[in-house]
């Protein structure tokens, strides 16, 4: 079978930008400058969904300045959007404010001027600490300033033959009595319950009036206010079936990618740049929603996110863009249990980069070594960072729960892992003991024994109870392989997958006795 030709670094994020620059070649547009965007919910906390989307259209700028052209990411806050719901754990006197733009609600926290720059921040925050680099771009203040004027009149002309093509394209009627924007009310403040059903062209003013609506399954009243606004001074926006299509063409967007949650506002969008706005639609790519542990879809208002900051406790940033780097398609349940295993995935791509593992196959190499450099940012350090196995560095800090770093590098340097202290390592340690302190629990992996192997995990069990000393212990290991042929290699290596998770780890003697051979005992006997 021929392989498959390597495009760029030979990751999706070069093969996107290679298809998405051969699109804006056929159209004949300019490629002086591509612009990326990626829409920033402001309705609730951001979590790696939210920060995912950001971070791989940033993978796809990288990847078109790696082909020599300039790129830049938008990253638009929605934050005029209307508050749908209260999420899990916020106070009940939001209530108050359901359906209104969350940049006019107060800031819960009191530390932001708005419930929306609130959430926006967050969001911003992960990405900094990420080293993603963006241009912000405010909803509010797109509306403020007229940025999409233009776009709301073609709109509007053309409301009666868009609410009839999104009938056809998605079974949603309502745009064929109503005009696809949302002014807010004059009189209550709120955006959805203003329902605005006639345009004056010449003047540029939509008729309205505050009727209510319906929320989810929660019928909204509105405040009955008849009004008229102007679509240049008047805040307002529209619907999300028309107004990607409007900062595409405002913004000259050239990519966007959409989760499947909006596929059908994504293909209303599409019709509309294309047919209405005479834009060009940008080059998509679809992704599957993360899932959280139990398999369901993580949601701002249940309250089951897995936000940046929470995990940035426990792992590295360069851990969470290996998760979201790895690839775009495929649902994927995701949760702080991931933590240990990307942690030492990304030092294992490390070790293939700098050329301390050999792959049998070289365009896997360059695949590897690509998604590297991308978790990287395209700027990969010159030499390898010190690394220790995350999951010993778990198990260190249980046994260590007082003056931890000096103790687990004291171990450390005991067992030969480390030849001295430096402030990676450091840092490490100080990932992992927040682990052990929030998630102390065994690893369980599948792993295949057969029966030989067994029997000898069998007989270390009763040497366990016995045996004291490090050295004795690390012999007692080798020989027991050896009496049930099995190769001592094979077997020490089951062993580290038992009690590690990992084929390799530390001087096993010394490391059982460390943990406990109780502890120990234990983990063999899950696996007999």
């Amino acid at each position: 079978m021929e392989e498959q030709k390597i495009i760029g670094k030979g990751t999706w994020i070069d093969k996107l930008a290679d298809e998405l620059l051969e699109r804006e070649k056929y159209l004949g547009r300019s490629t002086d400058m591509i612009r990326v965007e990626s829409g920033l919910g402001a309705s609730g906390i951001p979590h790696i969904g939210s920060l995912g989307d950001a971070v791989r259209a940033y993978g796809v700028k990288l990847a078109l300045e790696n082909f020599g052209f300039k790129s830049e990411l938008v990253a638009y806050s929605d934050d005029l959007d209307g508050l749908r719901k209260i999420p899990e754990g916020f106070p009940e006197w939001l209530k108050e404010h359901i359906a209104k733009p969350v940049s006019f609600i107060p800031d819960p926290f009191g530390c932001h001027d708005s419930y929306g720059l609130h959430m926006s921040s967050l969001l911003l925050d992960g990405l900094d600490k990420l080293g993603i680099k963006y241009k912000f771009q405010r909803g509010v203040d797109t509306y403020k300033n007229g940025l999409l004027k233009d776009q709301i009149h073609t709109i509007l002309t053309n409301s009666k033959k868009i609410g009839e093509k999104i009938a056809e394209l998605v079974g949603q009627e309502k745009y064929q009595e109503t005009l696809p924007y949302f002014p807010v009310c004059a009189n209550c403040g709120r955006l959805y319950t203003a329902i605005a059903y006639e345009y004056l062209p010449d003047e540029k003013k939509i008729k309205y009036k505050c009727s209510g609506t319906t929320i989810g399954s929660k019928v909204l009243d509105g405040c009955g206010h008849d009004g008229i606004a102007d679509i240049t001074k008047d805040l307002g926006k529209l619907a999300w079936k028309v107004e990607f299509a409007a900062r595409w063409q405002a913004f000259d967007i050239r990519f966007e990618a959409y989760g499947k949650d909006i596929m059908d506002s994504v293909k209303v969008n599409d019709w509309v740049a294309d047919e209405i706005l005479n834009f060009q639609h940008p080059t998509h790519v679809k992704y599957e929603m993360f899932l959280d542990k139990g398999g369901k879809k993580i949601s701002k208002s249940l309250g089951n996110v897995v936000t940046s900051q929470a995990w940035l406790k426990y792992g590295a940033p360069k851990s969470i863009l290996l998760l979201l780097y790895k690839r775009i398609t495929g649902t994927r349940e995701v949760g702080f249990d991931d933590i240990p295993a990307l942690m030492d995935e990304y030092h294992e791509l490390e070790n293939i980069y700098f050329g301390k593992i050999k792959l049998d196959n070289e365009n896997k190499t360059t695949r590897t070594k690509g998604l590297y450099e991308y978790v990287n940012l395209l700027s990969p350090p010159k030499d390898p960072t010190p690394y220790v196995n995350y999951r010993l560095l778990v198990q260190l800090c249980t046994i260590f729960r007082e003056d931890r770093v000096s103790k687990v590098t004291k171990k450390l340097m005991e067992y030969g892992t480390i030849k001295e202290p430096s402030p990676q390592i450091e840092e490490l340690i100080t990932l992992a003991a927040n682990y052990a302190d929030d998630f102390d629990k065994p690893t369980k992996v599948e792993i295949q024994i057969d029966e030989t192997a067994k029997k000898a995990l069998t007989e270390l069990t009763s040497v366990l109870a016995t045996e004291s000393k490090p050295e004795d212990l690390q012999n007692a290991i080798y020989n027991i392989a050896k009496s049930n042929g099995v190769q001592p290699k094979d077997f020490f290596k089951i062993l580290y997958q038992i009690i590690l998770a990992s084929d390799r780890g530390p001087k096993l003697g010394p490391f059982i006795l460390d943990i406990g051979r109780e502890k120990a005992t234990l983990a063999i006997s899950e696996h007999l």
